[in-house]
């Protein structure tokens, strides 16, 4: 099978649920995952079951960025309806604040997409993450010693979001623009090796070499594992919210400390904000004397009461 083929059986297998006259708008940035990805939905719609737009964000760092994404919405464009594209947005964010410039982009890119799914009706959302972004996740996750959690890498589906590529190589995208003559924007950004993910980018064909070939899609399997283990787990800790201390010290510690976030989480704690040493302060609250209290983020504190640990909201408290 072709790489053009690959990536429009990877686009309808993904949209197969959705009714007919679904509205589908693809993430780009201009890169060969996204022009691939938008390309490939674009050839799905054409079909005449579905709607596809595309959303096209420029964060505006540089002008070179912002000419890229200009240049990426014309592409599209140029798609034309007759391939399905009902409409290109081109939407301008402003990715400054806190966290990084990795974090702040993120959360102003998926700021700008959840606005624009819900001004046009959207009824997903596809993102261009390939195998090897899912590989990369895994990595990071193990460098920095995350939890099961974070080693699960991307779902494939969540919420209105999906992402079609978890199966496929970088290079069969890259492969697909140049058969169907997109010209992908190659961001600077991607090479500079401040960024964590552009050392791990540069590390996995070097695994590959020492541990032989399908290391990537080992990571990613390692994901998906990891993922359901997760899933399970997390949904065990949340029937536990609310449970009485001697309930939770009578469970295993990583079902206590998931109740635990999950309270927090509902208490109005960011949950990526949420990390280890903070769970673990909750778990400590469980054998403290009544009265001891720790603060979390989000101006939450969790507090040691006779039966329960209580979650109390006041904004005069700190994030931690």
């Amino acid at each position: 099978m072709d790489a053009v083929a690959q990536v429009v059986v990877a686009v309808r297998d993904a949209l197969l649920d959705l009714p007919d006259g679904s509205l589908v708008l693809v993430a780009c940035s201009g890169g060969a995952d996204s022009l691939a990805l938008a390309a490939a939905t674009a050839r799905v719609a054409s079909r005449g079951r579905l709607r596809a737009g595309a959303v096209v964000v420029d964060h505006g760092w540089t002008t070179s960025a912002s000419r890229a994404a200009r240049r990426a919405a014309v592409q599209l464009k140029d798609l034309g309806p007759d391939l399905g594209l009902d409409l290109v947005e081109l939407v301008r964010v402003d990715a400054h604040g806190p966290g990084g410039p990795e974090a702040s982009a993120r959360t102003a890119r998926y700021r700008a997409l959840d606005e624009a799914a819900t001004w046009l009706g959207a009824d997903a959302v596809l993102l261009g993450h390939t195998l090897d972004d899912q590989a990369e996740t895994v990595l990071l996750g193990l460098g920095r010693g995350s939890g099961a959690r974070s080693l699960a890498g991307m779902p494939a589906v969540r919420g209105l979001y999906r992402r079609p590529f978890l199966g496929l190589r970088r290079e069969q995208t890259a492969a697909a623009c140049a058969a169907l003559g997109l010209r992908p924007w190659n961001d600077p950004a991607n090479a500079d090796r401040r960024y964590a993910r552009v050392r791990v980018r540069e590390l996995l064909p070097q695994l590959e070499r020492a541990l032989g070939p399908g290391t990537a899609e080992a990571l990613a399997r390692t994901g998906d594992l990891l993922r359901e283990d997760a899933d399970v787990l997390d949904q065990l800790g949340v029937e536990l919210a609310g449970a009485p201390v001697d309930a939770l010290l009578a469970v295993p510690s990583a079902l206590r400390r998931r109740a635990l976030l999950a309270e927090a989480r509902a208490a109005g704690c960011p949950a990526g904000a949420l990390t280890h040493r903070h769970a673990l302060a909750l778990e400590k609250l469980l054998t403290a004397v009544p009265g001891t209290s720790t603060d979390l983020p989000g101006g939450v504190a969790a507090r040691r009461g006779n039966t329960l640990v209580e979650f109390l909201h006041s904004p005069a408290i700190d994030p931690a």
